[in-house]
């Protein structure tokens, strides 16, 4: 028995043992690694590369890359030889005929081009409002307006003849003309629901149909709004008249 008893407690002791230099050669990789990974100080007047390892985490990182900045916040304003000029010389804007000629790529890419005029002719006026003079050639920005009004138009143009080809209908979203229960006529899209229509006591609710009595009425706002348009006219037939006497050589726009 005494033998077993020393035998287990040399047993233990060499555990002890190994655990002990596991641990101290655990720590000394640590501070091997540690010491690798060190903030290197570079001099004011030198300055040193780091050495490059493909490896490290700087040369893991991927370079970012960006468009070239032409002119930095510079293309918010006009160009630098229009500045102090009452007059601006512009061209006429795209025409439609002009743009269905175009194709996806090149609409898109104008689309931009119009946008970022715009803003720097938005930018120019705020900034005659705030100087309190007169914005050279305004009709540049009425001028950009248009060309991406008819340029939004042609695009819808395609889309919706591509959906003709493709589905036969001609909205994106398929509907059909309603009319209310106070008579007015709208175009009601159609939804997807869980249940069918019969069934749904909330599409029930929404009543497609004008009831007799309210027909009369429909009348009576009709004429309102016609007696509104001819008032509206005659206050701008009288204005143009009192500017015509008092001005005798000012053109009168066509009517």
């Amino acid at each position: 028995m005494a033998s077993f008893s020393s035998g287990g407690r040399a047993l233990t002791l060499c555990k002890y043992l190994k655990n002990a230099c596991t641990i101290s050669l655990n720590a000394r990789k640590c501070v091997s690694n540690v010491s690798k990974f060190q903030p290197q100080i570079y001099s004011l007047h030198k300055t040193v590369a780091p050495p490059y390892s493909p490896t490290s985490s700087q040369g893991q990182c991927r370079s970012v890359y960006t468009t070239v900045c032409r002119r930095g916040l510079d293309e918010f304003f006009d160009a630098s030889e229009n500045w102090g000029e009452s007059t601006v010389k512009s061209g006429a804007p795209w025409t439609a005929k002009l743009l269905r000629a175009k194709s996806n790529e090149d609409l898109h890419k104008l689309w931009y081009v119009l946008l970022k005029e715009k803003n720097m002719l938005l930018t120019l006026e705020q900034e005659a409002k705030r100087s309190r003079v007169q914005m050279p050639s305004p009709e540049r920005l009425r001028k950009v307006e248009r060309s991406m009004i008819r340029l939004d138009t042609v695009v819808k143009e395609r889309e919706t003849a591509l959906r003709l080809l493709q589905t036969g209908q001609e909205k994106a979203r398929p509907g059909a003309w309603r009319r209310s229960v106070f008579g007015y006529v709208y175009w009601y899209r159609f939804r997807e629901h869980a249940i069918p229509w019969y069934m749904n006591r909330r599409y029930k609710r929404k009543r497609f149909y004008t009831p007799k009595f309210v027909e009369p009425y429909i009348r009576l706002r009709i004429e309102k709004s016609m007696k509104a348009n001819y008032r509206k006219e005659r206050r701008e037939r009288e204005a143009l008249a009192k500017l015509k006497e008092k001005f005798p050589h000012m053109k009168v726009p066509a009517s």
